[in-house]
C-alpha cells in the first residue's frame, strides 16, 4: 500500500472525526450550528495544512476533496450533518471549501511548490474569515450591503487587520521589516477583504483564496 494512500485514509478519518465531534457538540451540548460550523471551518483548514506534507500529488487532493464534496451534497439533500448545515440562511460555503482547497493545491504544485500559494490562502480562509464573522455578529458596527451581501465594518476591519498580520509574517518569515514586505502584505489583505465583503452565500470560500493566490503570483 502506497504512502499516499495510507495518508489519504488517515486524513479522511481525521476529517470524519472532526465532523463527528461537531455533531456531538450540536446534538448533546446544544451548541448552535453557527458556532459548530465555524469550528469545522477552522478545523478543516488546520487539517488541510497537512496536504503538502503528506500528499505528493494533486490527484490525491482531488480524491479527498471530491469525496468530501459528495458527502456534503448528500448531507444537504437528506438533511444530515446539522452541525454544518442547520443555519438560517442559504449558503454554499461548505461545498465551495473543498473546491478552493483543490485550486490552491493546484496553484502550489504547478508553480514549483511555492508554499505561500497554498498555506497563506488557506490560513486566511480558516482563521480570518470565521473570526470576522463572529466579530461582525457580536459587534455589528457599521453595517453595509454590497450586491445584497450584508456585512459590517467591524467584521471587515478585523478581517483586514488579521489578514495583514498573517500575510506580513508569512511573507517576510521573520526577516527585517521593510516596505518590500509590508506593501504586498497589505495589498493581499486588502484584496482578500474586498473578496470577502463582496461575496455572498458562502462563495467567499472560493473568492478569498483566489484573491490571495492571484495577488501572490502578481506581487511576489
Amino acid at each position: 500500500m502506497s504512502h499516499d494512500l495510507i495518508n489519504t485514509i488517515w486524513l479522511s478519518a481525521s476529517f470524519l472525526g472532526l465532523f463527528g465531534f461537531a455533531e456531538v457538540l450540536y446534538h448533546f451540548l446544544h451548541i448552535k450550528a453557527e458556532l459548530t460550523r465555524k469550528l469545522v471551518h477552522f478545523g478543516t483548514g488546520i487539517l488541510t495544512f497537512l496536504f503538502p506534507v503528506f500528499l505528493s500529488s494533486h490527484i490525491w487532493v482531488l480524491a479527498l476533496c471530491a469525496s468530501f464534496a459528495l458527502i456534503l451534497i448528500v448531507s444537504l439533500k437528506f438533511k444530515l450533518l446539522p452541525s454544518i448545515n442547520a443555519v438560517n440562511r442559504i449558503t454554499w460555503g461548505s461545498l465551495c471549501y473543498p473546491l478552493s482547497v483543490y485550486i490552491c493545491f493546484i496553484a502550489y504544485e504547478f508553480n514549483g511548490n511555492q508554499s505561500i500559494l497554498f498555506y497563506l490562502p488557506i490560513l486566511l480562509l480558516a482563521i480570518c474569515d470565521p473570526l470576522a464573522a463572529l466579530v461582525g455578529k457580536r459587534w455589528p458596527w457599521g453595517k453595509y450591503s454590497i450586491f445584497g451581501n450584508h456585512k459590517s465594518l467591524a467584521g471587515s476591519l478585523v478581517f483586514f487587520i488579521t489578514a495583514s498580520i498573517f500575510s506580513f509574517f508569512y511573507i517576510q518569515q521573520y526577516a527585517v521589516l521593510n516596505l518590500g514586505v509590508l506593501i504586498p502584505a497589505i495589498l493581499i489583505a486588502l484584496f482578500a477583504t474586498v473578496a470577502e465583503a463582496t461575496s455572498n452565500k458562502g462563495f467567499d470560500n472560493i473568492t478569498i483564496p483566489l484573491a490571495v493566490v492571484i495577488c501572490s503570483l502578481v506581487l511576489l
